[in-house]
């Protein structure tokens, strides 16, 4: 009887863990939860698991604490997210259902860290010299989370873990761009200096949102670059189980949408944020849904993103 007692209070706590992340989800992902519609619960479930934790990382990195103490906090994110994973999930609500999710989908322990590692970047560099040192933090804040993407997609064919990380990198580039003019205000220069320096365009600038041809030009130059990652990215949606198919294109479709809105903005992106509207999402997400319908009855559909 005691036995039985301890099973329902565990799986309890793990469904009130769910259900916050869900929650944390549906009020913070804007472009994400969009993809989780189609993904069948078990899946939704554990993506809703690995983005609260994913917000954690990120709310302490732009929290209003100092640095000192947010490397103090991050440092027990990483010990607490051990504890966590060895089933002592007392720390944060997330912990149950970020241990069932990376259990359940056998996700590696190092991606988690490395996301830990990519706010703890954010704490003291504020700027990037080249696009190759951009890339070690694309991978620890983004790549990483395709990866974990993946494991939850499901795949066999080993070659879906290069694209999984050069989807998450098209995301994340895609982000930059659209919160250049935020970030250069708050003190952030992610966009690399070698390509500013190239079009000679200087941080100065973009930190007063100076709108000219230079910037016109270190656009396109950084759109063409997301865009051909997304286009290298998408290999990677038949590779995936058949029934993530349609929540991977919806997703990918959603951020290479905001990186075209980006683009036909120009000089916007200074000013205003760059953002798809609720209902062109779920136009995307029902077309998806009909690509999802599709499949299930022996079709093939095309999953080429929209241009």
């Amino acid at each position: 009887m005691a036995a039985i007692s301890e099973a329902v209070k565990v799986s309890g706590e793990l469904e009130r863990s769910y259900r916050h992340c869900r929650s944390v989800a549906r009020e913070r992902a804007r472009n994400f939860y969009y993809g989780f519609w189609l993904l069948p619960r078990e899946r939704q479930d554990a993506f809703c698991a690995v983005y609260a934790f994913m917000r954690v990382c990120d709310d302490v990195a732009d929290g209003d604490a100092d640095a000192a103490q947010k490397r103090m906090l991050l440092r027990g994110l990483h010990e607490a997210l051990d504890r966590a994973l060895q089933g002592n999930c007392s720390d944060s609500p997330i912990f149950p259902a970020l241990h069932d999710a990376v259990r359940r989908y056998q996700i590696p322990t190092e991606y988690l860290h490395e996301l830990i590692r990519g706010a703890e970047m954010d704490l003291s560099i504020r700027s990037y010299a080249t696009f190759d040192d951009l890339r070690q933090y694309c991978y620890r804040v983004a790549s990483v989370v395709g990866l974990c993407s993946l494991q939850m997609l499901g795949f066999q064919d080993l070659k879906a873990k290069a694209l999984a990380e050069q989807c998450g990198l098209a995301f994340q580039l895609t982000n930059i761009l659209r919160d250049v003019r935020e970030d250069a205000a708050a003190g952030r220069i992610y966009l690399p200096l070698e390509d500013l320096e190239r079009f000679g365009y200087s941080p100065q600038q973009l930190a007063a949102g100076v709108c000219n041809g230079a910037f016109a030009d270190l656009m396109r130059f950084e759109v063409a670059r997301a865009r051909a990652y997304y286009d290298e990215a998408a290999g990677l949606i038949p590779l995936v189980a058949p029934e993530s198919r349609a929540a991977l294109w919806a997703l990918m479709s959603i951020y290479r949408g905001i990186l075209g809105r980006i683009e036909r903005g120009g000089s916007a992106v200074l000013s205003r944020r760059a953002a798809l509207s609720n209902l062109e999402k779920i136009a995307l997400v029902l077309r998806a849904e009909g690509m999802r319908l599709q499949l299930s009855i022996g079709g093939e559909p095309d999953w080429r993103l929209p241009a």
